[in-house]
């Protein structure tokens, strides 16, 4: 039983089992930093639109949405009265 606490207390003095942990919270932090700086990198090379091309590309937007609205309810309306002529003609 000795024998064994003597050779945890040399493996971490070593860098053995605590010191692998404390590497990797290191490596972790060390990580996320140079990710995030290099977030800030790409961020600044981005070619943000301007406020009258949003304007512009959500009116489009908008507008699309809205002609395809009613284009669907009027084929839904359309294949509603077919469905119900269909049953209608056959006596469902």
């Amino acid at each position: 039983m000795a024998t064994q606490a003597v050779k945890v207390k040399n493996e971490e003095a070593q860098g053995g089992i605590g010191g692998e942990l404390g590497q990797k919270v290191t490596g972790t932090v060390q990580n996320t930093r140079e990710f995030l700086h290099e977030v800030r990198v790409e961020m600044k090379q981005v070619t943000w639109p301007t406020r009258d091309d949003v304007v512009a590309t959500t009116g489009v937007v908008i507008g699309t949405v809205f002609f395809f609205g009613v284009f669907l309810w009027l084929v839904d309306m359309g294949v509603q009265n077919a469905v119900q002529y269909v049953f209608k003609l056959f006596g469902v």
